[in-house]
């Protein structure tokens, strides 16, 4: 999935949104900075990301384990 020669790929940093070319010359790829790339570190670290679980109901949780 190489772009074309003489093209840089652009995406937008995950955490601003600011446009940057996603090449070697950037070591914090794909962030924009240093900065943004720390932030979204503490973010995991706190666990201010998470994926929601579902709890089954105490009466399905009865009728399942009959």
């Amino acid at each position: 999935m190489n772009a074309a020669p003489g093209k840089v790929r652009k995406v937008n940093c995950p955490q601003c949104g600011a446009v940057i070319a996603w090449d070697p010359g950037n070591p914090s790829r794909p962030f924009c900075s240093e900065r943004c790339r720390l932030i979204d570190l503490g973010q995991w670290a706190t666990e201010a990301y998470r994926i929601p679980q579902e709890r089954p109901d105490e009466g399905q949780a009865e009728t399942d384990e009959r």
